[in-house]
């Protein structure tokens, strides 16, 4: 996220920070694998990509003529999908039978080109869906793994040239037993207007996700040193000092929209204390509306 872009969120942060998700509309979720372990944000060479998190460790599989989903795209993708998962309590999910419509749900403008976003939502969708996952828990004496395929099943029809046009049939989603359950059991509560606002930068959907979710069972003070945050969240960088001058910038941005969210900076790493959850425990009480 550049200078520009990262004026424009905090802008944008600005007028929704003192309002709740739940009553403006925009109540979401985000799935906790995609929380506790993080998806490329740029393009990867090779066909598998790892991401560790303490003892837990995610791992995707992508068929290599396809590729690895990267970015923020897949992200908003994943938190539609869980919402409308959370709000429908069905496996199969209609997207519905016009691309711009669509699009818009995800705050995307439908612009063409190579370069367009038009190109790069269904590029990201095909190496999503073309994607397994599988969780790991390792502590050395204990070991657990989790194979998730987070789509069984998809059609997209779409006319790439027409987004505006609605087709004769619906583009619809199987989404896998395995990641229907997880959503199902531990959905995390977000605001899709943060997300929004933010979609510029995966970093920063990463890190408010994770804070949000941190927060929601933080009881005590809790250290977590540079090196682990850039295994978690920027492993793509060399050095950890540009990780770090990176990773503070998004941070501030996030901060900027959750002020709750109580935070110590020091030299060694974050230290992250019990705050206020992001979205509040009332707003999940009521039904998750369209």
């Amino acid at each position: 996220m550049n200078q520009k872009n990262l004026d424009k969120f905090i802008a944008e942060a600005l007028e929704i920070e003192n309002r709740h998700a739940k009553e403006a509309g925009a109540l979401g979720f985000m799935a906790r694998a995609m929380v506790q372990a993080t998806m490329p944000h740029r393009q990867v060479n090779g066909n598998e990509f790892k991401r560790k998190n303490g003892l837990f460790q995610l791992t995707m599989l992508a068929d290599s003529s396809i590729g690895l989903p990267y970015g923020g795209i897949p992200r908003l993708i994943i938190a539609w999908i869980t919402t409308e998962v959370v709000r429908t309590k069905q496996r199969e999910l209609t997207l519905g039978n016009n691309l711009s419509k669509f699009m818009a749900e995800l705050d995307l403008i439908p612009t063409g080109g190579r370069c367009g976003t038009i190109t790069r939502m269904r590029e990201q969708m095909k190496r999503l869906f073309a994607t397994s996952i599988s969780c790991t828990y390792d502590d050395g004496k204990n070991w657990a793994i989790q194979n998730i395929q987070p789509v069984t099943k998809a059609n997209l029809w779409w006319h790439p040239k027409t987004p505006g046009q609605s087709t004769l049939f619906d583009s619809t989603l199987v989404i896998g037993e395995e990641f229907y359950n997880e959503i199902i059991s531990f959905p995390i509560p977000i605001d899709m207007d943060v997300l929004r606002a933010i979609k510029r930068s995966s970093m920063a959907i990463d890190l408010y996700c994770w804070l949000t979710y941190r927060m929601s069972y933080l009881k005590h003070k809790t250290p977590i040193c540079w090196q682990t945050l850039q295994v978690q969240f920027g492993a793509d960088y060399g050095r950890t000092r540009d990780f770090k001058k990176y990773f503070l910038g998004q941070l501030r941005a996030v901060l900027t929209v959750y002020p709750e969210a109580k935070i110590d900076i020091t030299d060694n790493g974050l230290i992250l204390l019990p705050s206020k959850t992001h979205i509040p425990k009332k707003a999940l009480d009521k039904p998750v509306d369209k």
